[in-house]
């Protein structure tokens, strides 16, 4: 039987929603399963990477029980996430460091705000295409990277990233950043 099925996975905020659509854009099933936002502290809020997972896990179970197929009657799939909403992992275990820090969080509105005063604005734009704002994962990374106890430094040309494709490098134990402003 051909694969004539299309799995669209829409990973939100609250929430992770799966849909199984045909050929002919007829929705065949569809289900959400909502997972815990987590609030360390007034501006903050987190999510538990394993609670995403399990809700992308359980709502893909669902849409297919729903659509009465399997995963092999499935051709294609499509993802959709949060963007800004940023992990941080060990490299060699594969597992996170700390919750993901989501783009809502305004813990590193300070951090923003004294690369601005330092004149960094600019260079931030020019190298990134983005403003100095705690919405974008650079100063996210950084909170991380800086305030995460007991994690070990990242090796030198280490993987860091967001729910965003642009990627941001890191090495030792610091995002790359420029070291002036110009």
């Amino acid at each position: 039987m051909a694969k004539e099925f299309l799995l669209a996975i829409d990973q939100g905020t609250t929430g992770s929603t799966a849909v199984v659509v045909g050929r002919d854009g007829t929705a065949r099933g569809r289900a959400n399963v909502e997972f815990p936002q987590h609030f360390p502290a007034p501006g903050e809020v987190e999510h538990d990477p394993d609670e995403i997972w399990q809700s992308v896990l359980e709502a893909v179970r669902r849409a297919l029980a729903a659509a009465h197929l399997t995963g092999a009657d499935i051709g294609a799939i499509g993802i959709t996430n949060q963007r800004e909403t940023t992990l941080v992992w060990d490299h060699a275990t594969g597992q996170p460091i700390h919750r993901a820090i989501v783009w809502q969080d305004r813990r590193t509105a300070g951090r923003c705000a004294g690369l601005r005063e330092a004149g960094y604005l600019d260079a931030v734009r020019a190298r990134t295409g983005l403003v100095l704002d705690p919405y974008f994962s650079g100063t996210k990374i950084d909170w991380i990277l800086e305030n995460v106890p007991g994690r070990a430094p990242a090796p030198t040309g280490a993987s860091c990233g967001s729910a965003r494709s642009r990627p941001t490098s890191c090495t030792a134990s610091r995002v790359a950043r420029p070291t002036s402003p110009t």
